[in-house]
């Protein structure tokens, strides 16, 4: 499992790529179409995302083998693009969730001490001068 390209810059503290791992928990509970992706972002913690960008993330993403597909035909609109994961992009999932997981685990600890020493440090700090 080898990334090939990066295709977003990390908003806000977030891990490069969220984009991309986003999408594919989006996708992986349900094949959907690239408008519907963008009105789900903001769902796993996403707002403002370009729609160009998450459309070329998109097409990356089919290009590395993690989605692939499909355009869709409509009698009440134009053919829309469809989105499913692959097995590949099956197993990337699962590694982003693992790596979210760890990640998790440090900040809860980080977090944890700080509440605990921020009292501390404030009262601490204008005692001693």
């Amino acid at each position: 499992m080898k990334e090939k390209r990066v295709v977003e810059e990390p908003q806000g503290g977030l891990p490069r790529n969220y984009l991309r791992a986003c999408l594919l928990l989006l996708i992986g509970e349900q094949p959907a179409h690239g408008y519907d992706l963008h009105e789900q972002i903001s769902q796993v913690g996403l707002a403002n995302v370009d729609p160009g960008g998450l459309y070329r993330a998109l097409r990356v993403m089919e290009q590395d083998g993690l989605v692939q597909s499909w355009w869709e035909h409509s009698s009440a609109g134009p053919a829309r693009r469809t989105y499913r994961l692959t097995a590949e992009g099956l197993d990337w999932l699962h590694a982003w969730a693992g790596a979210l997981r760890e990640s998790h685990r440090y900040l809860s600890v980080y977090l944890t001490r700080y509440d605990s020493a921020v009292g501390r440090i404030g009262a601490g700090a204008g005692a001693t001068r």
